[in-house]
């Protein structure tokens, strides 16, 4: 099980959304979370909840894709 494969993405991510899945090298997912989270921070914000639970899929994504 290498760090860098689950758990340094998955770190990195907790503090630079979609960092993560660039250094797991799936560009097009991190950049797709820097816009699409961008958005639905501007937009829905207000909430807390959308954002978080974007944030937290985020994360999971970076320690369990492939």
């Amino acid at each position: 099980m290498s760090t860098q494969k689950y758990g340094l993405p998955a770190l990195v991510s907790v503090f630079l959304p979609g960092v993560g899945q660039l250094i797991k090298g799936h560009f097009f997912k991190g950049f797709f979370i820097w816009i699409f989270g961008g958005i639905i921070t501007f937009f829905l914000g207000w909430t807390v909840i959308v954002p978080f639970l974007f944030w937290v899929w985020n994360i999971y994504d970076a320690y369990n894709a492939d």
